[in-house]
């Protein structure tokens, strides 16, 4: 079977992920894993989440994926038989140290190797299985040719699991000095500030305060700035060539972004299991969610631009304004997230649903007022409505460049 694996930074993604159609979800901890920014799981948060994801039939599994300094270690037996005490299904580690310890103080979980140890050829997986690895994530420089390849070279049960859409890392596998050089902040420890994305130019030492584009355009250059991933329409590729876990990045990223790449992905995956086309719809919708220019990352080839030049920022078409809470007496029942008007193009997105356009005929703010506009985060919201929508489906509006 093949498997969905979506990013959860917090419970509410968490759930958006599992209510949009994921198989499996990945989280952090307060400790140990590479990204510091998000909310990220207490151990009591952890279990809550664990609970709701098993009761959906969808697995969870833990990052304790940073380089841990010896002070840090000597804390890790603790983390990890607490963090196993919660039900979880898998550690994701990129540490032999850390690796040996989990065999230790929880060996009945899985051991899945992050990306973050550059595994790129089968001879590594084949040690690292040797080792109690059940699952290695490739390292994201590696084509289908070659993950066919290593296929073929390791053990039948040894799961390979593959990133498939979200932003990249310029360096190897994520193993950068770049942050911690610039700002203290250790990558290796999930504390990134992302130098990457940062505009540049040349300075000559001699002409100290001058400073040079680095190609002939104004406002310099974004040189070390990577496009994000996009596999969408690809993922029968993959599969063919033996990915059994379609990875999602973006732990530090939105509910929104969860659900809404998630639902597409889930579709497109069951298309590449079918042997059918992926729907233009669904292709359509990952450009619905905040995101660099896309690109199919190494997996064809050394050929394809990785790099945006001119703009760290993000690009979308649609504005996430809303929550459906349910329906009642011919009224939609929302929780606002985001500004909208009564008047605005909007529409709804349902687990596993192409997205409807939601035509608001009266909307009414929580003393019962009727309004045209709505200003108010988390306010409760009903809207006169025709049609009916699931509890959980996205309200957004699509916004007036892309029209």
């Amino acid at each position: 079977m093949l498997e969905l694996l979506s990013p959860a930074g917090d419970y509410e993604c968490l759930e958006a992920a599992v209510n949009f159609g994921c198989n499996a979800v990945y989280i952090g901890g307060k400790s140990y894993g590479m990204r510091a920014a998000a909310k990220n799981f207490d151990f009591e948060q952890m279990k809550k989440a664990v609970d709701f994801a098993h009761s959906h039939g969808v697995k969870v599994y833990l990052t304790c994926n940073t380089l841990p300094s010896n002070d840090e270690i000597d804390a890790f037996p603790d983390f990890i038989k607490n963090a196993s005490l919660t039900g979880i299904d898998a550690a994701i580690v990129c540490d032999l140290g850390v690796m040996s310890l989990i065999k230790k103080y929880a060996p009945d979980l899985d051991i899945h190797m992050s990306t973050q140890v550059g595994v790129v050829n089968y001879a590594a997986a084949n040690e690292l299985y040797k080792m109690g690895a059940k699952r290695i994530v490739l390292s994201r420089e590696m084509g289908i040719d070659e993950i066919r390849r290593m296929r073929d070279n390791i053990p039948d049960d040894m799961d390979i699991e593959a990133f498939v859409h979200g932003a990249m890392c310029v360096s190897f596998s994520g193993r950068c000095l770049l942050s911690a050089y610039m700002t203290g902040r250790n990558a290796n420890k999930g504390e990134c500030a992302q130098p990457c994305r940062w505009k540049y130019n040349l300075v000559e030492e001699t002409r100290p305060g001058q400073y040079f584009p680095i190609y002939e355009e104004d406002g310099g250059s974004y040189i070390l700035n990577a496009k994000d991933m996009c596999m969408i329409e690809h993922l029968d590729k993959l599969a063919d060539a033996g990915v059994t876990s379609f990875k999602i990045e973006g732990r530090a990223k939105s509910a929104y972004y969860v659900a809404t790449v998630t639902n597409a992905y889930s579709i497109a995956l069951q298309c590449a299991a079918d042997k059918k086309p992926v729907p233009q719809w669904v292709k359509d919708e990952v450009f619905c969610v905040s995101h660099r220019d896309y690109c199919t990352g190494f997996y064809f080839g050394a050929y394809d631009p990785k790099q945006v030049y001119e703009s760290s920022g993000y690009v979308r078409s649609r504005d996430f304004v809303g929550i459906v809470d349910g329906s009642e007496n011919g009224m939609v029942l929302i929780t606002q997230r985001n500004y909208f008007t009564s008047d605005d193009e909007l529409e709804v997105l349902s687990p596993h649903c192409e997205p409807v356009k939601f035509c608001i005929k009266h909307l009414y703010n929580s003393n019962g007022e009727e309004i045209k506009i709505a200003n108010k985060a988390a306010e409760r919201l009903k809207a006169v409505c025709e049609r009916e929508f699931p509890k959980n489906s996205i309200i957004r509006r699509v916004c007036a460049e892309t029209k």
